[in-house]
């Protein structure tokens, strides 16, 4: 395939965001660019599923390439406007805010996405918001969509060939340097191998992995765009039967906990159904994940135990704060992720190899460090996961006893929100912004609706 120099759409990134908005655009004789640092999807394969440890690949091929990193994590669609984000923010209609959610359900059907739905209703639902009310935590009933790790990449593969079908040029393996400005009007971008493509118009959905360079591109060329909350804590994993009760009423269960000591929000995120720990690369520090799978299953259940962070003045900038606390952890495990039992944390002490091989949860991710995590960590970011899994224990007896098994770093941070008008178009001209790496989602379903608003403004603008 011949790359052209000029196309009527450029988009940053393949993930959701990026391949909605192709998907959206197409068909309107629109001539459209996909650039992504990463592989296409069926070349995307991380060898430590053989040799169980990191290869440290460039790019990282769970976090880059066709279908972003959601590709590979538990491939779990909330089908709610407000979990993963907030499309109200963007629709100003609550009505439209669902009719997107369900229009992107329905893309995701149309490409394979098994047609289950877990939809919990009835007492079992009553009876767990009734134990979380009684501890002062909050569970958060949501219909999803369970693709699952090991079924996402077909999933996607099926959605790119329509794409590619619909004459969609994708450039993959390729960076862009940097966005041609010029006047306050975007004209295209410039990639790192010294080409220039022209664009009449610009999406940014670079996803999670493209934060740090989003930030970047946001300083150089004043875009409007503010510093958002972030998301800082652990990877817990616990024998599946203990949360098997849970995971049978609502498959990825969200958990709200406000703490009393600090009065901090905690939460619970991505949770993996007899899945696995996953450790993810990115630019000067490592952290983990979780994967789960259709047909394939460990004895162990995962999921994220979350901090949030907003920080004020005299610094505001929390990409930085917890960059610095995931490169302190990488830099306590050796380059590897940190693992401790509960127990070793609660009682102040590290955790051991000898200690690890005596526990009865047996850890799925084998490339780690046995450490401490309070050596990592903020004092009050460890004081609020060992009393928010507490809280949490009295909602799902079990999930804090001593041999629990607790990964560090875990963190969800975003790029700068850019500041976006109805059309999802930002104060440089005819420069869009959808998705995670914008900052204006946080899961597969609001980065690829957000994907789907940018398009549509993009075509709205271009009919004036």
């Amino acid at each position: 395939m011949v790359i052209n120099t000029r196309y009527d759409v450029i988009i940053i990134g393949a993930g959701p965001a990026g391949m909605f908005a192709a998907n959206e655009l197409s068909g309107h004789g629109l001539k459209i660019l996909v650039i992504d640092k990463g592989r296409d999807v069926e070349k995307r394969h991380c060898p430590m599923e053989s040799v169980q440890h990191c290869m440290h690949c460039a790019p990282c091929n769970i976090m880059c390439g066709v279908g972003g990193a959601g590709t590979f994590s538990d491939g779990t669609l909330n089908l709610r406007p407000d979990i993963g984000g907030d499309l109200l923010e963007f629709t100003h209609d609550q009505e439209k805010a669902w009719e997107l959610v369900d229009y992107v359900d329905n893309i995701f059907l149309q490409h394979g996405a098994t047609e289950k739905v877990i939809s919990p209703k009835g007492e079992d639902v009553e009876q767990l918001q009734r134990r979380a009310a009684s501890v002062g935590a909050k569970f958060i009933n949501i219909k999803q969509r369970h693709i699952g790790s090991d079924n996402a990449p077909a999933v996607i593969g099926k959605f790119k060939k329509k794409l590619d079908e619909n004459g969609v040029d994708f450039l993959l393996n390729t960076d862009v340097k940097d966005l041609w400005i010029e006047n306050n009007v975007c004209r295209g971008v410039f990639l790192n191998n010294g080409r220039t493509i022209e664009g009449s118009y610009t999406l940014l959905a670079p996803g999670r992995i493209g934060g740090k360079w989003v930030n970047e591109i946001v300083d150089k060329h004043s875009i409007d765009a503010r510093y958002a909350g972030v998301d800082i804590g652990v990877r817990v994993e616990v024998p599946g039967i203990i949360m098997d009760p849970v995971t049978r009423i609502n498959r990825d269960p969200k958990f709200h906990i406000q703490t009393r000591k600090y009065d901090d929000f905690v939460r619970t995120f991505c949770t993996n159904e007899h899945g696995f720990v996953v450790r993810e690369e990115y630019e000067g520090f490592i952290a983990t994940n979780g994967h789960s799978m259709h047909d394939t299953v460990s004895e162990n259940t995962n999921f994220a135990f979350l901090v949030h962070i907003e920080l004020t003045e005299p610094i505001e900038n929390t990409i930085k704060y917890a960059r610095s606390v995931a490169k302190l952890a990488t830099t306590i495990g050796g380059g590897k992720p940190v693992l401790q039992r509960m127990g070793d944390l609660r009682r102040g002490r590290r955790s051991t190899e000898a200690r690890l091989v005596r526990n009865p949860v047996v850890n799925t991710l084998k490339d780690v460090t046995p450490g401490d995590i309070s050596m990592a960590m903020p004092h009050r970011i460890v004081m609020d996961i060992i009393e928010g899994l507490e809280t949490l224990d009295r909602i799902i007896p079990g999930v804090a006893c001593d041999s629990t098994l607790l990964y560090a770093p875990e963190v969800k941070f975003y790029s700068m929100k850019i500041q976006v008008d109805g059309n999802m178009q930002s104060n440089i001209r005819n420069l869009f912004a959808a998705g995670d790496g914008a900052g204006l989602s946080r899961d597969i379903v609001n980065a690829s609706a957000t994907g789907i608003l940018a398009a549509r403004g993009i075509l709205e603008i271009s009919a004036r």
